[in-house]
Order: structure tokens, then sequence, then C-alpha cells
């Protein structure tokens, strides 16, 4: 199977050596060089997965990345950042965002194909139970819609806290460390804080209200979904 690209990225020789690279690999790349070309892409022909530079002329990447997630039609489809940027603070803003991965600018073209292909790979062995719906008194988490309720009211989730909420709730009691939420919810290998980890769970506890008591600390060692 042949998978559709879009690489976004104003610079002209970065751009060109990765659809270059990606081609030559068997991907069908397409290419856009600013934030509104993207958000434009993405609307006429919804590609497989994203390579998304975050300095970006006019719209930045980091508010394309927010307008993707947060529209149902383009949540789904995976990001790979590109950026200069190496802080902690800019990486975890984009995969709080619901960025599947990064690669930090000079990067070898094979490390981003190898990323490119792991991104959709993960996607495709998920095992996310799309029929099962998870019902927990007044909680209900549908996987195959993406969408969590609480009384029949959907709530506003980002892609990450979905997937560590449902990453929970399959296993009730299970104890899971920050770092394997982390992996399972971005993949390995990704520089983010235990202080990220936490904030993104206070973040999903305000949203759940009553049933945030659901998603429990274990100190010294993570979270798990009692119900």
């Amino acid at each position: 199977m042949t998978h559709s690209l879009l690489v976004v990225e104003d610079e002209q020789d970065i751009r060109e050596l990765l659809e270059y690279n990606l081609s030559r690999d068997g991907f069908h790349v397409r290419t856009a060089e600013t934030g509104e070309q993207a958000l434009q892409a993405v609307s006429s022909i919804p590609p497989d997965l994203i390579l998304l530079d975050l300095m970006l002329p006019g719209i930045d990447g980091l508010e394309v990345c927010r307008r993707l997630k947060s529209d149902g039609q383009t949540a789904n489809i995976p990001i790979v950042m590109l950026t200069a940027k190496d802080t902690e603070g800019d990486v975890v803003t984009g995969l709080e965002m619901g960025a599947d991965d990064y690669v930090t600018k000079p990067f070898s073209p094979k490390v981003v194909v190898a990323r490119a292909k792991a991104v959709l790979r993960r996607r495709a062995e998920a095992t996310y139970g799309e029929d099962e719906v998870l019902t927990f008194g007044d909680l209900t988490i549908h996987p195959g819609r993406h969408q969590v309720l609480i009384k029949e009211r959907p709530l506003d989730l980002t892609h990450s806290e979905f997937r560590v909420l449902h990453y929970l709730s399959r296993r009730p009691g299970w104890v899971f460390t920050r770092y394997q939420l982390v992996d399972a919810v971005h993949g390995e290998k990704h520089a983010v804080s235990d202080r990220s980890v936490d904030v993104m769970i206070v973040g999903l506890r305000r949203k759940l209200g009553d049933c945030g008591h659901m998603v429990e600390t274990v100190r010294g060692v993570g979270y798990r979904f009692r119900a």
C-alpha cells in the first residue's frame, strides 16, 4: 500500500530533500510552504501522515497542528513535527496538541523516513478495540468515534488526553508508570518529563469533573484507572 504524505516546510532545500527521499522510499508526497497552504491541502485531499515544520511563515506549525487536531475530520491524521527548537517546552506543547512524534533539525532524511514509517506502523497496529464501547457508571468511552461522554454529554479532550484515558481504562486496576503512558501515546524515546505527564493528568481530571477520581495517582509509581 502506498501512503500519502504532506511535507510542510518553508525552506526549499529541506522540502526538496524530504520529497526526494520519501518518494524514493515509496511514499506519494505532496508539499506545502506555509501553514495556510497546509490547511488547504489537508482539506482538499487528507494525507495519511503530515511532516510539519513548526517555524512557518503566516500560520505557524503549532497552530496548524492545533486546528487539525481540533477538527473531527482531521484529528486522526498523524503528525510528525520538524523543529529546530529542541527545548522540552516546545516538544511538550506539540505532543500535547496531539502530534505523534518529532524530529529535531538538523536531521538525516533516513531518520525522518524511519520515523514516518514507525508512526504509520503504530497506527496500523494499534489495538484500541474500536468496536468495544467502555462504560463505567456515567462515563462512556467510544474508541471508534474517538469520543468520551459523561451522562451523554461529550467532552472536549485533546488527542493525548483521550489516548491516555482509553489506555488506562482498558485495564482497570493496573498501575502504569508515566513512561509507560508516554510510550503508549507517543511511542518510545520521547524527551517528555514526569512533570508534563502530571500536568496532562490534572487537565484530564478537570475535564472529567465528577468522574475525575477514576484516574487515580499511585504515589511513587504512576497512575491507574479505578472504575
